[in-house]
């Protein structure tokens, strides 16, 4: 065998972690990383750092931690890293302004809900918490000085936002240098051989390589993923972007959400949230390509696997059954009477704001267009109304007001006057 290839069980390895991932600095770096541990008899220490900057995870977190979960799978130790410190300064990666300071409560109640979330992911047999404070918070004034002089504000401005921010004569305070600074001092603290961040990251990532062999470590091997695009298909996922499914959503919620994506963007989320490999997502795309399968029933198939991770086969299940019968076959949501309106119009159509004032689902055509601009009127498929959305006449639509807690909910079907 050629000593500079893996070894089978290695390269078997190596694909499955290459599976969506944009880079891995380096791979042969890797594949000698795993050579080494299992001859050593060891597990590699491989961590994610996410900051509890809002209060629960979408789909998009969830590309980091499906891959946490491959290497957890392999047998090596896997660390969530939960950044209640770096948190309180702010990640100013692509930022054009500095980032709003979190206050310590609203981090340790956000740090609390991943801890709760990310088990449905990782096996919590198996899986390493820890939190940045720990260390990070421990610094004293010498440690800190000692730090910052290991690297230099040249480094720090060949990083793109700060450098654009430079020359556009933007501010950047100096507490967002840290940043970079005290991520790559998580990696030393706990010693990575691996280290998991979205493409976006790459900068951090590879600091934390340098900083490690300033303070006498093996730099870690790097991974970035891609950051997932929204339902927009456009935007990556984004709770500001309104465009995002919740992993602690309700389970016909996310059905929604998932059935709303286009046929293109499919496959990204075919790749990126769920288990099967390249060749048998190919595969699957053949059979779609050469119409031996349906994409709308491959689009079900994609939202019921994603969903039966966070709500269990059953509710997966359930969840499609609505969907089939609510959207495909306009029946009326369990427990929920068909309303009908009678309206009249010049054009034929109907603003939904009237619609949703007429049918008692709102105190006003003015209370329904700020429920609708608050994005807290959802249609049919579990996407958000636009202001301008109107209804045809004789044509059926399922309203939701309200995405949590307290729902109300109608079949509504406008008939002419």
């Amino acid at each position: 065998m050629n000593p500079s290839l893996p070894s089978p069980a290695i390269a078997e390895q190596l694909t499955r972690l290459r599976k969506g991932a944009v880079e891995i600095l380096s791979e042969p770096e890797l594949a000698a990383r795993l050579e080494q541990a299992q001859r050593q008899g060891r597990r590699l220490r491989v961590k994610a750092g996410f900051d509890p900057t809002a209060p629960d995870l979408h789909l998009g977190h969830t590309v980091l931690l499906r891959k946490l979960r491959d290497f957890q799978d392999l047998g090596h130790e896997v660390i969530f890293l939960i950044g209640d410190f770096t948190g309180l300064i702010g990640d100013p990666t692509g930022r054009s302004a500095t980032r709003p300071p979190l206050t310590r409560e609203q981090i340790a109640a956000n740090a609390e809900t991943y801890r709760r979330q990310v088990f449905k992911l990782l096996d919590p047999e198996k899986t390493r918490v820890e939190f940045n404070s720990a260390w990070l918070g421990k610094l004293d004034a010498y440690e800190w000085v000692r730090l910052c002089a290991k690297t230099t504000v040249a480094r720090m401005l060949e990083r793109d936002f700060f450098h654009q921010r430079w020359v556009k004569q933007q501010p950047i305070s100096i507490h967002e240098f840290l940043y970079p600074l005290t991520q790559a001092y998580d990696s030393v603290a706990l010693q990575a051989d691996v280290e998991l961040g979205g493409a976006d990251q790459k900068f951090n990532l590879l600091m934390g390589r340098e900083i490690q062999q300033e303070y006498g470590q093996p730099p870690q091997v790097v991974l970035t993923m891609p950051l997932l695009e929204g339902l927009d298909g456009v935007q990556k996922m984004s709770k500001s972007l309104d465009n995002y499914v919740g992993i602690a959503e309700p389970a016909a919620t996310m059905f929604g959400k998932l059935m709303s994506i286009s046929d293109e963007l499919m496959w990204r989320y075919w790749l990126l949230l769920t288990s099967l490999s390249e060749a048998e997502i190919a595969a699957l795309r053949d059979a779609v390509a050469q119409g031996e399968r349906h994409p709308m029933e491959v689009k079900k198939d994609l939202a019921e696997r994603i969903i039966a991770d966070f709500h269990g086969a059953e509710g997966a299940r359930a969840a499609r059954a609505e969907f089939e019968r609510v959207v495909q076959r306009k029946e009326a949501p369990d427990g929920i009477e068909p309303v009908t309106l009678t309206m009249s119009s010049a054009t034929g159509k109907i603003h939904l704001s009237q619609v949703i004032a007429k049918a008692g689902l709102a105190n006003s055509r003015s209370e329904a267009e700020r429920l609708i601009q608050a994005g807290a009127v959802l249609k049919n498929n579990g996407t958000v109304i636009n202001i301008s959305e109107q209804i045809n006449f004789n044509e059926s639509i399922n309203i939701q007001i309200g995405r949590s807690g307290k729902k109300r909910i109608a079949q509504i079907t406008v008939v002419k006057k």
